[in-house]
């Protein structure tokens, strides 16, 4: 047995052990949701779609616009008015087709994870219904993301449901659903400031782990 394994199992034998994987650039190799635009839409308009938004863009970077009202912008503009059944099947189609993707580092501890009986969740910014495809096929059912909108006749809005699920958002929506704090140690792997909030809030903190 791992020692770290061993040493958790020793002081929380009466806690719920619960892991929380970031799923962007710690569990795979690049942004998914510009590899599912480019997937989903090509190249030409991914490209169409970037200089549309490069103002945007830039304000940014320089700080002067939020990540999730650019995100929910550039998520519009390519899958408003989409049905929800298409772009579920477009998200399958993504997961199988983009296994390489996922770091080889990452399967192999989840795997551990597994074994040692651990609750698992990825909570992520990205978009559940194309994480859910990718930890399915990682033996994890428990995703925490960011959910899109939907109208009465399943058509996507092209608006967010949720808050995007970054920085202290992972928290709060943790929180929602692991209310109990002190039954439950917490392991969590990220990569970016935006799970400096969550790796805060863990017993345990692993970042930028699987290179």
């Amino acid at each position: 047995m791992d020692w770290l394994f061993f040493i958790v199992n020793i002081f929380v034998m009466d806690k719920i052990k619960l892991v929380a994987f970031d799923f962007d650039g710690t569990i795979t190799t690049k942004d998914t949701l510009l590899q599912f635009i480019i997937f989903s839409k090509g190249v030409r308009k991914f490209v169409g779609g970037t200089l549309f938004f490069s103002p945007l863009i830039i304000a940014y970077y320089l700080k002067i616009y939020p990540n999730w009202k650019l995100k929910q912008k550039i998520f519009s503009y390519f899958f408003k008015g989409v049905s929800l059944i298409d772009f579920n099947r477009i998200c399958k189609e993504f997961a199988n087709a983009k296994q390489h993707l996922i770091k080889q580092k990452a399967i192999e501890k989840i795997t551990e994870y597994r074994k040692q009986h651990f609750d698992i969740i990825i909570i992520s910014a990205s978009i559940e219904n194309w994480v859910l495809p990718f930890a399915n096929r990682l033996g994890i059912t428990n995703v925490i993301c960011t959910k899109i909108e939907k109208n009465d006749n399943n058509i996507i809005t092209g608006k967010f449901s949720t808050r995007n699920c970054n920085g202290k958002e992972k928290v709060d929506r943790l929180l929602e659903k692991y209310p109990d704090r002190e039954k439950y140690f917490l392991t969590v792997y990220g990569d970016s400031r935006g799970d400096y909030e969550l790796l805060k809030f863990a017993d345990e903190k692993y970042y930028k782990t699987f290179k």
